[in-house]
């Protein structure tokens, strides 16, 4: 947005008692929750469609700041290891926006918030306008697709500001980390939210079978075809379609699938017309497809298609301990909201790896319930004892020896490439580069001869280079 040129404004104008109507004018001229803010964080005034969605019953204008309303922070967000959206646009004079986790009126809830700043003639910021909108699909506190940590935050950023374009959406990430939660949380985001959302399971899917529940079939296209099956692309017109697992598609259906993306195009098994395909599409998968494309198992040219927009999942463990509690909480507060769990139960959760992620979780939240008898979860109804205290030894390949820099940048790439389920741009990421970067390393250190690694001295460090 430009910048919103207003003429000189007094500091008498943003008086809450007695606030400039011209202020007021644009508060209002949004119908998502607003609040005008001064440039010291002080809440000025409050829109209709705010006070409907949060109550406004006890937001004292002129005296409460933002923080406080929001996140109950006695402090401004930069203090409290968020990004502020006022100091961001207060320095660059420009809108911000930011996606947080705000007090709703049901508790937590996810928010895109988008600041924009009121100008003077000069330039100058006097106040903003921060516009408000709760994201739907994602909630803090209901069971299911939650999370506040900034991993979780992150992939919620990533999936709101590329639902309402028609891109394809590629979802990575670990089995159990919420990919499928993840792709409807997107469809109902978009401009397709209100046509269906249709799953396709490709794990386990023969070549024949993958084709007949994609595309559908005609009559006597095979045996046992006694009537026409309308196929899920068809079923999908409207709305989104799901392919998960999509690593698992057998390489000769790949092409055809491929097609269909292309021309937009499809014919049933056993059939001559063409059909029109009408959906969103949103892939997800648990494989390195980026390696596999490299190793011949799935067509890059598909890869391309389908990878305009990647997003990676964060694992359980990833998220930290705050977010394996808020969501055992929830799956409790659905499944038993008579029982609590205690604070030693919920230390425990927090210190586990959960390797099976959200899935695993839930499953310990079930029989945690059907083991306990009294008024809350204790550590003797979850399936494990306390979490190590001590990390296992590294895995390093040269074990406890000083070696050369180059070598072990060029053994952690190795490593890294060989741990992370993403794809490169995704790895790059991670690792705090960008793409390019990644690939001028990774070329450098190909080309490079690859030093050997000296002999161990005593303590581990390695022995001194013979003398000349």
């Amino acid at each position: 947005m430009s910048r919103d040129a207003l003429p000189v404004i007094t500091p008498a104008a943003l008086d809450p008692a007695a606030l400039d109507p011209r202020l007021t004018t644009r508060l209002e001229a949004t119908d998502r929750p607003a609040i005008l803010l001064s440039p010291d964080y002080r809440v000025l005034a409050a829109n209709a469609a705010y006070r409907e969605h949060y109550g406004a019953e006890a937001l004292r204008p002129g005296h409460d700041r933002c923080y406080a309303v929001s996140h109950g922070y006695p402090s401004p967000c930069d203090q409290n290891g968020e990004t502020c959206p006022l100091a961001a646009s207060r320095e660059s004079r420009e809108p911000a926006r930011v996606f947080h986790v705000h007090h709703g009126p049901e508790g937590p809830e996810h928010v895109d918030v988008e600041l924009r700043p009121l100008l003077d003639e000069d330039g100058a910021p006097v106040a903003y306008i921060e516009l408000i909108r709760p994201l739907v699909a994602v909630s803090a506190r209901s069971e299911g697709f939650i999370g506040r940590s900034p991993a979780f935050r992150r992939a919620v950023e990533l999936m709101h500001r590329v639902a309402p374009s028609p891109l394809p959406v590629l979802l990575l990430g670990e089995s159990g980390s919420g990919k499928e939660l993840a792709a409807g949380a997107v469809h109902a985001e978009s401009a397709q939210a209100g046509g269906p959302f249709v799953p396709v399971e490709c794990s386990g899917l023969s070549a024949t079978l993958f084709e007949s529940q994609l595309f559908g079939h005609e009559r006597g296209a095979f045996t046992g075809a006694h009537a026409r099956k309308t196929g899920l692309v068809e079923a999908a017109a409207g709305g989104t379609l799901f392919l998960d697992e999509i690593g698992d598609v057998p390489l000769e259906q790949q092409v055809k699938l491929l097609r269909l993306l292309e021309s937009g195009t499809f014919r049933r098994v056993g059939g001559t017309e063409q059909h029109r395909a009408d959906f969103r599409l949103i892939c997800a998968t648990h494989r390195d497809l980026e390696r596999m494309v490299t190793d011949g198992a799935f067509r890059r040219d598909l890869y391309y298609r389908i990878a305009a927009f990647p997003i990676r999942m964060p694992a359980l463990r990833e998220r930290g301990p705050a977010d394996i509690v808020l969501l055992a909480e929830a799956f409790l507060a659905r499944r038993a909201p008579h029982l609590a769990l205690s604070s030693a139960a919920a230390e425990r959760l927090g210190r586990w790896p959960f390797p099976g992620n959200v899935r695993e979780l839930r499953n310990v939240i079930d029989r945690a319930i059907l083991l306990c008898d009294g008024p809350g979860i204790e550590p003797r109804h979850l399936p494990f004892g306390p979490a190590p205290t001590t990390a296992p030894p590294a895995d390093w390949p040269w074990g406890d020896a000083v070696i050369p820099l180059d070598r072990v940048e060029r053994l952690y790439l190795d490593w890294a490439k060989a741990r992370f389920d993403g794809d490169r741009r995704a790895l790059a990421s991670a690792l705090g580069l960008s793409e390019r970067t990644l690939y001028r390393r990774l070329e450098r250190l190909a080309r490079a001869p690859d030093p050997e690694i000296p002999p161990p001295g005593p303590r581990g460090v390695a022995s001194d280079p013979p003398s000349t």
